[in-house]
């Protein structure tokens, strides 16, 4: 497994040796002479293999007294795919960490939302990563803080806070001894190397210009035409060549805009509270899928000769997602058995009549999507739907707000799956599309969906969901992007990059 690459020396000197960029985040390597990290596409001249030692993270990097390479930057590569493709407690774990929770709540709060001792959760992301949580959340908070000294003009005590630094000073020492550089130091490196749109005054309090990096290849036709085609109006909308939509967030409330560009996402976050920006940064990658191997994937499904001309025609297809888990399974359930168009219908009413409202100078937006809190007093006969699924809406929500039911980050797959078979109306469909676009579960799979079967009938493939599921065995555990492709034959506007 790629998991444990760091560990097979031979195979992790081939990789820097040839600069290999689709292995960034996988690994990291430390130069014994020059106490320095970097990805392994650095572009420098290798160093001898004797003088290399190789990390799981950047955290193990820096606990071990390295620092970060100022060429190669690997602390802005992209995340580690292995946490969007397990549900183990150390995945499970690093994907809580990435959404800021070790700042907020402490290692006694990660523990918690994932049913382990602190003990145990310690000793595991140790053994696996060469680092604790502390450790690693401290690797999180100098990365956003580089993020912001290179890319705004805050002041730096601002910066300090909104990255999560309990006081200036600590945030001065991590920054020097992780990148060998003081605050003032590196923004003014930064600026030298040209101008950025965050470094002159925003157009708005709380307005950030970032850039979101990915492995290549990437197609963006089905990733943002889905996100487009299913926009609930005033959550969401396509503006300006850009994904647009509001966010829940742990200190208050955002709105970011998300534009494909050839080798990155163009990300403009407006926050009411920056403390906020790692948890954005986080969701808005998982919502893009922007951490997942796409070499990987698609080496695999290229074996299926029927899927193989879909894969070489657009490869690097990625799954989109959501960035709030709960919003999506009530979304799911509104979508149960009609059109795009109704279930955009269903949406809307909800937000407008129970959603917070937000101001948005730079577009149309005006709702952020009601919480499980707010739709738990929910009146069923205010729905127009079937009372069947008024049902099911209802007791889902019951379930989210009562917490009962958690989907998140923390969530283990098969558990969330099973309490979700668990609850009225929900069937296989509705499970799976949860599973694979609110949980991130890479091999979930949908054979009874109309067009993945309509697209298997075309392609030669068995159309019936038990002989299209024995099929779908050889493409495990990506099953969820080869139901991308398969979806991606139809020329429905889920497939279509806006204009």
């Amino acid at each position: 497994m790629r998991s444990a690459m760091h560990s097979d020396t031979e195979r992790c000197v081939r990789a820097v040796q040839s600069k290999d960029g689709r292995f960034d985040g996988w690994f990291y390597t430390a130069v014994l002479t020059t106490r320095i990290y970097c990805r392994p596409s650095c572009p420098v001249v290798p160093p001898k293999p004797r003088n290399m030692v190789f990390y799981p993270s950047a955290a193990a990097c820096q606990q071990a007294g390295f620092r970060a390479c100022k060429r190669c930057r690997p602390d802005t590569s992209p995340g580690s795919p292995e946490w969007n493709q397990r549900a183990d407690l150390v995945a499970r774990a690093m994907r809580l960490i990435a959404d800021g929770l070790v700042d907020r709540a402490g290692v006694p709060g990660l523990a918690a939302h994932l049913g382990y001792s602190t003990r145990q959760v310690e000793r595991q992301l140790l053994a696996e990563l060469g680092a604790g949580p502390l450790a690693l959340a401290r690797a999180q908070r100098a990365q956003t803080a580089r993020l912001l000294i290179e890319t705004t003009a805050l002041p730096m005590a601002e910066i300090a806070f909104a990255a999560g630094f309990a006081s200036i000073r600590t945030f001065n020492d991590t920054v020097r001894e992780v990148f060998a550089l003081s605050p003032s130091e590196l923004r003014t490196k930064a600026a030298s190397r040209g101008p950025h749109p965050g470094r002159t005054a925003p157009a708005a309090p709380g307005t950030l210009c970032l850039r979101l990096p990915f492995r290549a290849p990437l197609t963006p036709d089905n990733l943002f035409g889905h996100l487009v085609a299913t926009a609930v109006p005033g959550v969401e909308e396509w503006h300006d060549g850009a994904y647009r939509r509001t966010l829940r967030l742990p200190y208050g409330h955002g709105i970011v805009a998300l534009t494909p560009e050839p080798d990155h996402i163009g990300c403009r976050l407006t926050l009411t509270d920056l403390r906020d920006l790692t948890v954005a940064i986080s969701r808005c990658r998982r919502m893009l899928d922007l951490d997942a191997d796409p070499v990987a994937v698609d080496e695999q499904l290229r074996g299926d000769p029927l899927l193989a001309p879909l894969v070489d025609k657009a490869p690097g297809r990625r799954v989109p997602r959501t960035v709030d888990e709960a919003e999506f399974a009530v979304r799911a359930v509104l979508g149960q058995q009609v059109s795009t168009a109704a279930a955009r219908t269903h949406a809307a009413r909800l937000a407008a009549a129970h959603g917070e409202s937000v101001e948005d100078p730079a577009g149309g937006l005006t709702r952020l999507f009601p919480s499980p809190q707010a739709l738990a007093s929910l009146d069923p006969g205010s729905l127009a739907m079937p009372r069947s699924r008024r049902t099911t809406l209802t007791t889902l929500v019951a379930r989210l707000a009562d917490g009962s039911l958690r989907l998140g980050a923390e969530s283990d797959w098969n558990e969330a799956r099973a309490r979700l078979r668990a609850l009225p109306g929900f069937g296989p469909w509705t499970v799976e599309v949860v599973a694979m676009r609110a949980l991130g579960d890479p091999d979930a799979f949908l054979p009874t969906d109309l067009g993945v079967r309509r697209a298997a009938q075309g392609l030669g493939l068995p159309s019936t969901p038990a002989a299209l599921t024995a099929r779908a065995a050889a493409w495990r555990p990506w099953r969820a992007y080869a139901v991308q492709y398969l979806w991606a034959t139809d020329d429905h506007p889920i497939n279509i990059l806006p204009g």
